[in-house]
């Protein structure tokens, strides 16, 4: 199933991604930047699975299964610069900034920000063309809602 997504990552010159794989990428991020701290609480699921549901108008049982589809996609996946370059590639910089926002709330699910995670947010913002402006912009748009 993840064969023809994973081949695309890691293309030297992937096309753009058609939507459900996009979706997918997006997840798998999702799922690498949660697991980034070395524990993956379930906290840290339940944001992911409502950020894919308001994101892409999901149900809660097509978010998990998608998020589950994530899960094995990231474990697979040799490194960050492939999803982060799929969504760069498919995405307008402001969904990105979007992107960036969802990013920061899975961060910021478990009430507390790692040094690691700090860090992969940065190097994720880089590699989707997110200014440290505007990351940081949609990291404390999170935590007014949150």
């Amino acid at each position: 199933m993840f064969g023809d997504l994973l081949k695309s990552l890691l293309d030297p010159a992937p096309a753009r991604l058609p939507e459900p794989d996009a979706r997918l990428a997006l997840a798998a991020l999702l799922v690498r930047v949660a697991r980034s701290d070395g524990e993956y609480a379930e906290i840290e699921v339940a944001r992911i699975d409502r950020v894919l549901a308001r994101q892409y108008g999901l149900s809660p049982f097509e978010a998990a299964r998608l998020r589950g589809d994530a899960e094995e996609l990231e474990r697979q996946a040799p490194d960050t610069v492939r999803f982060t370059r799929a969504i760069k590639d498919g995405v307008a910089y402001e969904d990105r900034e979007r992107v960036m926002e969802a990013l920061w709330e899975v961060v910021l699910a478990d009430g507390a920000r790692d040094d690691e995670e700090d860090a992969l947010l940065r190097m994720v913002a880089n590699f989707l063309g997110v200014n440290d402006r505007d990351s940081a912009l949609a990291r404390q748009r999170v935590e007014r809602r949150l």
